[in-house]
């Protein structure tokens, strides 16, 4: 590479890093400002509550990333304009597309970086940071899911109407087995109560009816104590859990939930995707930015800022909304995730051909 091409290339991976290690102080005050008395109340460790920030300042650099970058390309790049580089590097003959080289360059390694730490480092401390929340922050909150149906191996089927995570208490619960297409078995109970210190379960009018060839046998009872093969999880299926695996263990277990049916695939499969689309958007807000900025201003670098806050933020709500319609729509989750990164493309050759002229 040539003098220019390292020259560019530092300033960007420097105002990068400088500019994580500006707002993430702050993004730590601020949430320390909102949970300090929980905190307290709850008698968090203080190893726990360092362990807590370190996950807390991976997971949301990690969510923020597109931000950072876009304003740290437009603050330097802005820098370079106002300084008339940019014109004396474009009069000495290198092409817009040459000058853009360097900064493909750096996006190209940021988004490697990105993609390594989506892959391997965000989910463990995802998991850190949700872990920490759910005993120290929500301890006092009742959870429950409802209507959950899975399928438990190849055979057998649990179903209950809401399960009261607190209380470890469900309601409406059947457990069917199958025998191909024909019923063996199902048990019925009006509630059912996990026992921690047994590890079994406790049902509540149990009901149990074994279809025969001739006559079916039911047995009844008012309280009675089982053992199953599933896990107390399966009951409380956790919303951030793809959040908090590696790749491939994602994988492995998008394959399990579409076996044992579960209602939250295509939550799983955003959560997916966006390990991919988040790295590619850097070279899309990469081309973006410097297309804004490229040109002195009248109103100096403060237009460009403010120009690029305003499409930073465009950025980040389309993929909020398109992230919550694959999420609870029938919107395909590929499309969801992708959608903000073509609209956002579609600007960038926009902005690119203008800048060109």
């Amino acid at each position: 590479m040539k003098i220019i091409d390292w020259y560019i290339l530092k300033r960007y991976l420097g105002t990068f890093s400088v500019m994580i290690l500006l707002f993430i102080p702050i993004g730590i005050i601020i949430d320390i400002t909102e949970k300090i008395n929980r905190i307290l109340e709850n008698n968090a460790p203080l190893n726990e509550i360092i362990m807590y920030y370190i996950d807390f300042t991976v997971y949301f650099a990690n969510m923020l990333f597109p931000i950072f970058l876009f304003i740290s390309i437009i603050w330097f790049t802005s820098k370079l304009a106002n300084n008339t580089e940019i014109i004396a590097i474009l009069s000495s003959g290198i092409s817009f597309f040459r000058f853009l080289r360097p900064y493909f360059i750096g996006a190209t390694l940021i988004s490697v970086f990105a993609l390594i730490m989506g892959f391997f480092i965000v989910p463990k401390s995802s998991l850190g940071y949700n872990e920490f929340r759910y005993k120290y922050m929500k301890r006092k909150e009742i959870r429950e899911t409802y209507n959950v149906y899975r399928q438990i191996n190849e055979t057998d089927f649990i179903y209950v109407s809401n399960f009261n995570l607190p209380n470890q208490t469900g309601y409406n619960f059947t457990y069917e087995s199958f025998d191909g297409n024909n019923l063996n078995y199902k048990i019925k109970a009006s509630r059912i109560t996990y026992n921690t210190e047994s590890q079994d379960y406790t049902l509540t009018n149990y009901e149990k009816r074994i279809v025969g060839e001739n006559d079916d046998i039911i047995e009844k009872e008012s309280k009675k104590n089982m053992q199953f093969d599933f896990d107390l999880e399966d009951l409380t299926p956790t919303i951030y859990a793809a959040e908090t695996m590696t790749l491939r263990e994602l994988n492995h277990f998008i394959e399990r939930e579409k076996m044992r049916g579960s209602s939250n695939i295509d939550t799983y499969l955003v959560v997916k995707y966006r390990k991919y689309s988040v790295p590619v958007s850097a070279f899309i807000l990469t081309i973006i930015a410097v297309s804004v900025s490229s040109m002195k201003r009248r109103g100096g670098i403060g237009i460009n800022l403010a120009l690029g806050m305003a499409l930073a933020f465009i950025y980040i709500f389309f993929d909020k909304i398109f992230g919550t319609l694959g999420q609870s729509s029938s919107m395909d989750p590929f499309i969801a995730v992708w959608t903000p990164n073509i609209l956002f493309a579609l600007l960038a050759i926009y902005l690119l051909n203008n800048a060109k002229r």
